[in-house]
């Protein structure tokens, strides 16, 4: 069974998303803004979610983490809890 590792920021709106995306791509830490800005609990762990299988995490965030290329940073995604930056760190299919 596929497994995927991943971490993200989860933030209110698409325009602060898309505002941290940039900063990633200009150098910032993903797991420090995840620290400052996700309004996830996993913030606190820089955005970590552990590992985990298909259908354990939203339609959304499933399609990017178990298609996107690893370590690259994907969004913003919507889903009904806001808009997330997402970065899948490890994927074994």
């Amino acid at each position: 069974m596929a497994r995927a590792s991943a971490r993200h920021i989860l933030v209110g709106t698409e325009a602060e998303c898309q505002s941290l995306k940039d900063q990633i791509a200009d150098g910032a830490d993903f797991a420090a803004l995840a620290k400052a800005h996700s309004q996830c609990p996993s913030g606190k762990q820089g955005g970590e979610l552990g590992s985990f299988g298909p259908g354990q995490m939203v339609k959304a965030f499933d399609e990017v983490v178990f298609s996107a290329p690893i370590n690259e940073v994907q969004g913003p995604v919507q889903t009904q809890f806001g808009f997330h930056l997402l970065e899948v760190t490890s994927r074994e299919d």
